[in-house]
């Protein structure tokens, strides 16, 4: 413990973020440079409290406490090498995790938690900036090929895994750049893509292999790739969206929000909006929201990256409304210390200017004589316990319209696209519409393995992660007998 009294002399401190009136004229990342000390300050206020909770807050099971203290004694190629042992890609986590080991910190009791995704975000800095991330390809090679589809966290992190192990991994992506949601829907000003590609290079310099422009099941069949190679490892992301079939649905106006943010991302990277995030092309050309009335349906990160992304495009307005009720400020008496809070959250891109209503129904679009949306007609509900289950209903004379000439559906999503490879290979669904699997290996064939989105539905980054390491390491077991990491783990135990 570097600072027995570090949690008493020192508050919690987040980097300090640009004005946001400033912030809105560009797609950098909102938040100001901090130095390490800042970084050792806010490791100290570490307890090193016996039972670390925020053990099992973090999907990836992260070596807190330990890292903490290696921040806080300034030896950042040890704290480097703590965090690398459970994440590979810290640099993405300590930007864009929303943290859930923060919420089981155990000084979070009584005070402000450990500031513990900014220290991740300063350990993978600092490691890249001394120099202590370098290649390290694989010494042996297995002489197995394993096919990796998708190349989201999940992938990457299966890719990643499967490749230290000493597989020969090629990792397909049908979109034109390699990351799938860290590219293509997380903004810019969250997360900037060379830190997608300054850890590419990395991995590319260790042996995988990335193809991109790939669509399998349609440019690569799904019986070539079982023929090709000794192992298919599924990683593609949840890209059916969440519709709201309702009447008017056909106006124009109205998208899904992965078709908007996908479309920015593409132009801060200087490539032709011409194909979408899927590898398909957009349906009705470019979609900004400069001079509209922007309604964004849906409460969650993704609508909130509509509304920083609609403030950059200069929108008359922006709305966002919620089908739930409006969460408390703090922590709910339902979800107490150390489960994840249901609380009110206002991120950067509300800072920057937004309408936020809750228990808000859309009932219809509406359009004019062009076919194009010009308003909303919404309802203010009242949700009532009934039968164990929150019922709404429609509050008598609230019905309204409002002036919207661009509709953001961020409402989540379903489950992985069904037509043509997953279809092809046979897979079976869970209820969900998900792949079903066992232990990463699907019901259908034993040598077609899935995580990530794929298998257990939409989910946080940390929670891809931990998919994509968790399946690596099944997959390794099926491919071997014995998984290649435990068995170097092992031979190192007895030379020392």
């Amino acid at each position: 413990m570097g600072k027995p009294t570090g949690f008493l002399e020192f508050t919690r401190e987040l980097p300090k973020k640009r004005d946001p009136q400033q912030r809105i004229h560009d797609y950098k990342e909102i938040e100001m440079p901090h130095s390490e000390k800042d970084s050792q300050r806010q490791a100290a206020r570490c307890m090193d409290c016996g039972t670390p909770f925020c053990h099992s807050g973090c999907p990836l099971g992260n070596i807190i406490p330990e890292f903490n203290d290696a921040v806080y004694e300034q030896n950042w190629a040890y704290a480097y090498e703590i965090l690398s042992s459970t994440n590979n890609f810290p640099e993405f986590t300590g930007r864009i995790c929303p943290a859930p080991c923060e919420a089981s910190c155990v000084l979070g009791i009584n005070k402000p938690p450990v500031a513990i995704e900014f220290i991740e975000k300063s350990i993978a800095e600092a490691a890249f900036e001394h120099g202590y991330i370098t290649p390290k390809p694989p010494k042996e090679r297995t002489g197995k090929q394993v096919a990796v589809v998708g190349s989201g966290p999940a992938g990457l992190a299966a890719a990643a895994q499967l490749n230290k192990a000493g597989h020969t991994v090629t990792l397909f992506e049908r979109a034109d750049q390699i990351g799938g949601l860290l590219r293509y829907g997380i903004p810019d000003f969250k997360l900037e893509k060379w830190t997608i590609d300054r850890r590419l290079a990395v991995m590319e310099a260790e042996g995988i292999t990335f193809k991109t422009g790939v669509n399998v099941g349609v440019d690569v069949k799904a019986n070539d790739l079982l023929n090709d190679f000794d192992l298919v490892m599924l990683t593609g992301g949840s890209t059916v969206p969440r519709d709201l079939p309702i009447p008017g649905r056909n106006l124009k106006g109205i998208y899904p929000a992965m078709e908007f943010l996908s479309q920015q991302n593409k132009r801060n990277a200087k490539l032709p909006v011409v194909v979408d995030h899927q590898g398909e092309k957009y349906s009705d050309g470019e979609l900004l929201a400069t001079g509209k009335n922007v309604v964004v349906i849906g409460g969650g990160d993704t609508g909130s990256d509509c509304v920083g992304t609609s403030n950059r495009h200069g929108a008359t307005s922006i709305t966002q409304i919620e089908l739930m009720p409006m969460p408390p400020k703090d922590r709910a008496e339902n979800t107490p210390w150390p489960n994840w809070p249901m609380m009110l959250r206002t991120s950067s891109s509300h800072e920057e200017g937004c309408d936020r209503h809750w228990s808000i129904n859309t009932k219809e679009f509406i359009g004019d004589e062009n076919g194009s949306l010009k308003a909303l007609r919404i309802v203010d509900l009242t949700w009532k316990h009934e039968n164990g289950r929150m019922q709404m209903v429609e509050l008598p004379g609230s019905e309204r319209d409002i002036p919207c000439e661009l509709a953001l559906l961020a409402a989540g999503f379903l489950h992985p696209q069904h037509n043509g490879l997953l279809d092809d290979l046979g897979l079976e669904y869970d209820e969900r519409g998900n792949v079903k699997a066992t232990n990463y290996q699907t019901t259908t064939n034993p040598k077609v393995f899935a995580a990530g989105d794929m298998r257990r539905g939409q989910s946080l980054v940390v929670w891809a992660i931990s998919e994509g390491r968790e399946a690596a390491r099944a997959a390794d077991l099926y491919l071997m007998g014995e998984t290649m990491l435990e068995a170097k783990a092992v031979s190192m135990i007895a030379v020392d």
